[in-house]
């Protein structure tokens, strides 16, 4: 990770120059949701708040200290810490940044992720700092990623930095922050729906799920009336064979009862 070196004492808050401010130095090299030493004994002490006007984590037994300060709340989904989109918008540029929908709130990855491979192909997008797949027209998968990029080209990050006096916590929505493995992060914008026929939810072809349907209910069919000798596997196949080798339901010519 190229982060800059820490600033001066005297520059605990703010550096005009090439490096970090001193409240996103700690925030990109931090180890969140350890156990807090203070609270060691009591229950939920994982450290999943951070403090920018003191740069230092917090359980949520060390808030009462800190209420007046601005305070971010630390999520976490599958060992990798995530802060929400509306929160990080407010201290730092996270355009071009991937952001994932999870809870229904968006939200992005501080930090980058281990590779064990090479995730760079031939064709698609990737992040311009670590190589990892992304949708377009994102360019970075974490924060993390854009500041290297900014501070490699750039040399500073004049421009992308808000200045953020009072920054809201929570309190009624607080959390233990971790994201259960039910819960999925999906990318932001992959969810979509049609007023049409065609209309998709999370990238699954609708036309598919029709025709392993239609599948499904004939395979029952054939079960129930004991025509099939040995279970018949359940094989997607395209939507007009479904269509045609469906049964036909139309009733034949009607016939007049006969007269007494």
């Amino acid at each position: 990770m190229l982060i800059p070196a820490l600033p001066s004492s005297s520059k605990q808050h703010h550096d005009n120059g090439g490096g970090l401010p001193r409240w996103l130095q700690v925030l990109l090299t931090e180890k969140f949701y350890n156990a807090c030493i203070v609270h060691e004994e009591a229950k939920k002490n994982e450290k999943n708040v951070y403090c920018l006007d003191c740069c230092i984590t917090l359980c949520p037994h060390c808030l009462a200290p800190h209420r007046s300060h601005r305070l971010l709340q630390i999520r976490r989904y599958v060992y990798h810490d995530v802060i929400r989109l509306d929160d990080a918008a407010k201290l730092i540029d996270c355009t071009s940044v991937q952001s994932y929908t999870t809870n229904s709130a968006k939200v992005v990855f501080i930090k980058e992720r281990a590779q064990t491979r090479n995730f760079r192909g031939n064709s698609g997008n990737s992040c311009s700092t670590c190589d990892r797949t992304l949708q377009d027209p994102y360019q970075f998968c974490s924060l993390s990623c854009k500041i290297n990029y900014l501070i490699g080209s750039r040399g500073s990050l004049s421009g992308y930095l808000y200045e953020c006096n009072y920054l809201p916590f929570n309190e009624t929505g607080f959390d233990d922050g971790q994201l259960t493995t039910d819960s999925v992060l999906e990318p932001a914008g992959s969810v979509w729906t049609s007023s049409g026929s065609g209309g998709c939810v999370g990238g699954v072809d609708c036309k598919t799920t029709l025709a392993c349907t239609a599948t499904t209910e004939i395979v029952r069919k054939k079960r129930s009336s004991g025509s099939a000798s040995r279970p018949t596997a359940q094989v997607c196949r395209p939507v007009h064979d479904i269509l045609v080798g469906l049964p036909n339901r139309r009733k034949g010519t009607p016939q007049r009862a006969p007269l007494y």
